[in-house]
């Protein structure tokens, strides 16, 4: 899912708001460009968790950090990974019948078509999260806050024996990457094709994935608030383990 969406899962399950939560909701997509492969950046929750629980608002950052990943099972895993009785995620579920256009629209070869079909699935999901709250401002003022930054920065550097930098750059970078205002289907678009640039060389056509990303929010229209009630519940119960 894309940030603001974590940032609404994320007080969504934990029923509260600070910029610690903002940023360890989407600290899994930082990470990857901190250096860190996705199946550690999304799959330590528990192990974060356990290093910053006796450490104030930081374990507020670990908690956030839990909503977000795939283990223990976050957002991520139930909207890319699998969401039973379904072979794969929602995003991916979701994704099927917008492959073919998404590979024309995206200027890519066939085998990438599915994943960045779920890409679009989930923008159309970020424009609809983003009408309903300040969840942009939310993000921006989080990454304003630079002690906060420092001191995660420090412990996770800590964690994972690399030293602060990678994290305190990553955190100063990553808001060029991502929608920090009102979502559109044509901002998430030009976002986008930065991104693709950045990861594949690939310029993608703006106003097609613009079509596609808007198409995405009307189909998921029907049953998204269904997906999030049944997934925060699940990782409601999982953070309330924690907590014993």
């Amino acid at each position: 899912m894309y940030p603001q969406t974590h940032l609404y899962f994320a007080e969504r399950v934990l029923g509260r708001m600070s910029d610690a939560i903002t940023l360890g909701s989407i600290f899994p997509d930082m990470a990857i460009g901190a250096g860190l492969p996705r199946d550690i950046s999304h799959g330590s929750g528990l192990e974060i968790f356990a290093f910053f629980k006796s450490e104030g608002g930081l374990r507020d950052f670990a908690l956030a950090n839990i909503t977000h990943g795939v283990s223990p099972d976050g957002l991520d895993y139930y909207g890319d990974e699998s969401n039973p009785p379904f072979e794969r995620g929602y995003c991916f579920e979701k994704g099927r019948p917008l492959v073919d256009a998404t590979i024309e629209a995206c200027n890519i070869p066939p085998e990438m078509g599915w994943w960045k079909s779920h890409n679009i699935i989930e923008m159309g999901i970020e424009m609809r999260v983003s009408s309903s709250g300040d969840y942009g401002a939310r993000l921006y003022r989080a990454f304003q806050n630079r002690p906060l930054i420092e001191v995660v920065s420090e412990r996770l550097g800590n964690y994972f024996g690399r030293g602060p930098l990678p994290f305190i750059k990553r955190m100063s970078s990553f808001p060029t990457y991502i929608d920090l205002g009102a979502s559109t289907a044509e901002s998430l678009a030009a976002k986008y094709d930065y991104q693709m640039y950045y990861k594949h060389h690939i310029h993608i056509n703006v106003s097609g994935v613009a079509r596609l990303i808007g198409l995405a929010a009307e189909m998921v229209d029907h049953d998204l608030e269904q997906f999030f009630g049944s997934v925060a519940e699940r990782v409601k119960e999982t953070v309330s383990n924690l907590k014993k």
